[in-house]
């Protein structure tokens, strides 16, 4: 089924700078949009690691009894990850991100809808996963003793080397172990990062390393921004997403190797042990180890994009460049004017109307289905009374869908607005006459037409022979409505937590 290629790992401790990387980056390294992280980021003061005194600071509380049953009935997976470039992003609007599509891969494999759950400047992702919050930490997580204590981890998809990452505001770049603790050089990283647990092993080995805690949530990039900026002069990092970050980022030099072939996987609750076990043959099809342990057997598709995050892409760029970064400017798509105007004539939530906006076309005006559906809202032309040609319009295009939307909410307005909301969507994706005939055959079946999961259910039904056979409309692709739900609601819940988040780290 998968072409898989054989794949070498090789840590690259080239120190050589890339003239071609934009200058954007060079201003957005020292903007004033880190000036108050840097203030507010710094951790306990910086000092040699005693080994004897490091305690394990990873906490959750016991973890809530959901296994891949219970997230198999409620049709979700819920991912727990950070905002990054090689995690989970928002490019124009889409959804990216290494991690994002990996997930995304393993959830449709399983007719599971995704919900990105972003972790917070103050959250703690191993106490959202044991509560329930989310179902699996994505996060270029490495497995350590630390961590094992507290959740279990998937086969792993990637196998990674730690390297320090130097200033090139120093004076002089320690070649070595033995001279980055001569020098007293001062690495800050994350308490409970498995950098941190690694430099307490070298401390434990003779290499005094001077470290300074970071406590705030950053996430690797920004950390190497700061590095790249003179802000501080060290850190540690994963040799892929240095690769990845150096492409983009002036002033940062490689230096030793502190860890070699760290896994990283997806963590899991330790009693979801049939969600364990689903990730694990997933896993096996992406990602296998050979006879030499250091060579590996990756997938086409974990190589495709492994390539787009880490060995650079224009949406890594955008992401990067801070005209299209939402931590700095709020924003979801390059309509976001248009669709909170019409959101706010309509008296319609605006983060709804981008939802759907990305579900029906990802912010593509030119989109047309094989229906026959044009456009942002993907509009069919006989709901309306405007050519296909003027239906390419965005602002055109929105103003119908949006009167096409208001008509369904006001047929469903005697219904509770959770319900209402749903069958207004499910109708958006359906037509009034699959809903109809799911509405019939609930009540068939003993069930409320008027709730959102009875209907759901039915709609599933009416792929099935025996129950489509009588309906008034045939045959229904009830899973695909019933998706269409669940995403531009989970979507939603993803982009008012972007939101908020970057309200509040800045």
């Amino acid at each position: 089924m998968y072409d898989f290629s054989m794949m070498q790992e090789q840590s690259d401790n080239s120190c050589a700078m890339n003239p071609n990387k934009s200058t954007v980056f060079a201003a957005f390294l020292f903007s004033v949009l880190f000036v108050l992280l840097f203030i507010s980021c710094q951790g306990d003061q910086a000092s040699p690691i005693n080994p004897k005194n490091v305690k394990n600071s990873i906490v959750a509380e016991a973890p809530v009894d959901r296994d891949y049953s219970d997230i198999k009935r409620d049709g979700v997976l819920r991912m727990i990850t950070y905002y990054s470039s090689n995690t989970y992003f928002l490019h124009r609007g889409v959804e990216m991100g290494f991690e994002y599509e990996l997930v995304k891969a393993f959830a449709e494999e399983h007719d599971l809808a995704l919900e990105v759950v972003i972790i917070g400047p103050s959250e703690n992702p191993y106490e959202l996963l044991n509560r329930g919050v989310g179902d699996v930490i994505a996060a270029n997580y490495a497995i350590t003793p630390e961590r094992r204590e507290v959740v279990t981890f998937s086969r792993p998809y990637n196998m990674v080397n730690q390297i320090l990452v130097f200033s090139a505001e120093m004076e002089e770049i320690p070649g070595s172990l033995e001279e980055v603790a001569e020098r007293d050089v001062e690495i800050a990283v994350h308490r409970n990062s498995s950098y941190y647990h690694r430099l307490t092993e070298l401390a434990a080995e003779g290499f005094s390393m001077r470290v300074s805690p970071l406590l705030a949530d950053e996430g690797t990039e920004a950390v190497l921004l700061r590095v790249a900026s003179g802000d501080l002069e060290a850190t540690v990092a994963d040799h892929n997403m240095f690769d990845a970050a150096n492409r983009y980022i002036d002033g940062l030099i490689p230096g030793p190797v502190i860890s070699e072939m760290d896994t990283i996987s997806w963590a899991i609750r330790k009693n979801a042990e049939e969600l364990e076990l689903r990730m694990n043959q997933f896993m096996y099809k992406h990602f296998r180890f050979t006879e030499d342990p250091d060579r590996f057997r990756r997938s086409e598709f974990l190589n495709v994009i492994r390539k787009r995050y880490f060995e650079g892409s224009d949406e890594v760029m955008e992401y990067l460049n801070p005209e299209w970064n939402v931590d700095l400017m709020g924003r979801l798509s390059p309509y976001d004017e248009l669709l909170r105007s019409a959101a706010d004539s309509s008296g319609l939530d605006w983060l709804l109307l981008t939802a759907i906006v990305a579900q029906e076309s990802q912010f593509n005006p030119g989109a047309k289905s094989w229906a026959g559906a044009v456009g942002l809202m993907q509009v069919l032309p006989r709901f309306s009374d405007l050519s296909e040609e003027e239906l390419f319009v965005p602002e055109v295009n929105v103003r119908e869908g949006v009167r096409i939307l208001r008509d369904h909410l006001e047929h469903y307005a005697y219904m509770d607005s959770t319900n209402q909301w749903a069958f207004a969507l499910a109708t958006y994706n359906a037509g009034h006459g699959h809903v109809s005939d799911a509405r019939r055959l609930a009540m068939d079946l003993n069930r409320n037409p008027n709730e959102w999961e009875d209907v759901s259910d039915a709609l599933l039904r009416l792929m099935q022979r025996r129950y489509y056979q009588d309906a008034r409309h045939g045959f229904a692709r009830g899973i695909e409505t019933v998706r269409y739900v669940s995403e531009i609601k989970n979507r939603v819940r993803t982009y008012r937590s972007v939101l908020t988040s970057a309200d509040q780290r800045y």
